[in-house]
């Protein structure tokens, strides 16, 4: 379970409730206020319409993927680089030593399906290039796949304040409408604000957040599988153990290079 995530949605729910319900002039929390928040013609105005542009955008498989981005974003695999290239040097000793055939028998104990897939070519003895471009390939298509899965919620993060301004507007002509009419009026204004708040409320805390988490772990995948590119790709060429793994971490991030320097430092 990742914390962060989950205790970041329910601070963000939670602050934003806690300024509805508070009353800074009695000093005390009012429920009550709640109602003024709640208006049905607002929330079909704006998750209505926000639903309805991702369904003529999108198609109904990616709406059935939602439940798998949620659980990525909140119980994601782990992808510890300094693992994978661990595995990855071990398993280039064991090639240096005793041949690229005897890796067929360590396949078993491996459990990344890339990483596997990857030196079963090798095994295989599949052409070098070959493999190159196949494991590229699987690069761009997780890349492309992806890049879907966040451009849904960038979308729902676009449509939600447009929406809301729609919602505006169509509360400012009501009122505008009956200027005679003190409750139409208050009416009208009450839609022209509630879908600002709910359009502003579903990009802010629900779809920018989720794009942004998946495009982390995006990346966190993306660079275990470019480490194992490279790493399978050195071990056919027959790359020294050595070398391989220092061409490894010269991928990494500028961030993660420098813990493990500390580490080894101290």
């Amino acid at each position: 379970m990742d914390i962060m995530s989950l205790l970041g949605m329910i601070a963000a729910v939670g602050f934003i409730l806690f300024g509805m319900v508070f009353d800074t002039e009695t000093m005390s929390v009012m429920f009550s206020n709640l109602r003024a928040f709640f208006d049905p013609a607002s929330i079909a105005i704006t998750v209505g319409g926000t639903v309805a542009v991702l369904m003529v955008s999108f198609p109904l498989k990616t709406f059935k993927n939602i439940g798998k981005h949620l659980k990525i974003v909140f119980k994601p695999e782990k992808y510890d680089t300094e693992k994978y290239i661990g595995q990855i040097v071990e398993i280039a000793k064991e090639a240096r030593m005793k041949g690229i055939l005897s890796l067929e028998d360590k396949l078993g104990d491996i459990q990344d399906p890339f990483l596997h897939d990857s030196l079963l070519l090798v095994v295989d003895s599949v052409d070098l290039e070959k493999v190159k471009t196949l494991m590229e390939t699987e690069l761009t298509q997780l890349d492309e796949r992806h890049a879907v899965a966040r451009e849904f919620y960038d979308k729902g993060a676009a449509a939600a304040p447009a929406f809301g301004m729609i919602g505006t507007l169509i509360g400012l002509i009501l009122m505008l409408g009956n200027m005679y009419d003190v409750d139409k009026l208050a009416s009208g204004m009450a839609v022209a604000l509630i879908t600002t708040l709910y359009g502003s409320l579903l990009a802010n805390v629900i779809f920018t957040p989720i794009s942004n988490k998946l495009k982390a772990r995006h990346d966190e995948e993306f660079l275990c599988k470019l480490l194992i590119m490279e790493g399978v790709i050195a071990i056919q060429e027959g790359e020294n153990p050595k070398f391989i793994e220092e061409k490894l971490y010269k991928l990494l991030p500028t961030a993660q290079k420098s813990l493990k320097e500390g580490a080894t430092t101290n």
